[in-house]
């Protein structure tokens, strides 16, 4: 199936390794030019290096969480087909175990960043009335969990900003989707879950068993949330906007 993207340009956030590198690949798949971005620019330029066989792809190092670098991004990749906001990692935590600090240090990223770069692209791509922006938001923010609270919250915020958003961008031809991944095979979700398995049953080594019973019997891949996000940026699905697809197995809806 052709998707029609072949010499779009898009910009993926957080590009450097896990789902964002997995967005990154399956754009340039389809022929599209890619920009990547990240803090640590050795792995950046690395990622770049094994992608580069597959076409044109650029880098962007720097820390997103801080507005002055969004702005230098927007003034160096000013001309974006496809924004896909994917930077961030929010911490796990309950109510009590994060001081609000780093509910503000960690919304910079996830939240503001994503609230910022689609100010600035979102007012370029409406005045030239062509563009889809899409955010990679996380399950949590459906299925929100106490002992995940900030991220859960600053999640729900993104789905919510998503929707307003994709429901006015038609307006000005453009549109504005989400995809809510469930937990993916990256190699966060690994650290997190030994970290989990150690707390449990005194055993990093039986991390698996610590993330519970999953759908299919595994974790999402990293490969099928790109697919996914080429797919609705693609002239394919021309008629979503301010629409967020959990990509969770169903999970949501299944008994404890």
């Amino acid at each position: 199936m052709d998707l029609a993207l072949a010499g779009r340009s898009v910009l993926v956030t957080g590009g450097s390794r896990g789902i964002g590198r997995a967005v990154a690949e399956s754009f340039l798949r389809e022929g599209a030019r890619v920009v990547i971005t990240g803090r640590n620019a050795t792995q950046l330029d690395a990622t770049a290096g094994e992608l580069a066989v597959l076409g044109d792809v650029r880098v962007f190092a720097g820390d997103l969480a801080q507005a002055g670098e969004r702005e230098r991004l927007f003034a160096a990749h000013p001309t974006i087909d496809v924004l896909v906001n994917n930077a961030g990692a929010i911490p796990g935590g309950d109510l009590f175990g994060l001081a609000l600090q780093q509910w503000i240090e960690s919304w910079q990223l996830k939240v503001f960043g994503y609230v910022h770069l689609m100010q600035l692209y979102l007012e370029a791509m409406k005045a030239r009335r062509d563009g889809v922006v899409v955010n990679v938001i996380g399950m949590a923010g459906q299925a929100p969990r106490f002992e995940y609270v900030c991220g859960s919250a600053g999640n729900a915020a993104l789905i919510a900003l998503t929707r307003a958003v994709g429901a006015k961008s038609v307006d000005w031809n453009v549109r504005v989707v989400g995809i809510n991944p469930s937990p993916t095979r990256t190699s966060r979700i690994e650290t997190i879950a030994r970290r989990k398995a150690e707390d449990r049953f005194g055993d990093p080594e039986r991390w698996r068993e610590a993330l519970g019973p999953l759908p299919f019997g595994r974790l999402a891949e990293p490969e099928e949330i790109g697919d996914l996000a080429v797919m609705l940026a693609s002239p394919r699905a021309a008629y979503l906007s301010g629409t967020v697809v959990d990509v969770d197995g169903g999970q949501m809806f299944r008994g404890q």
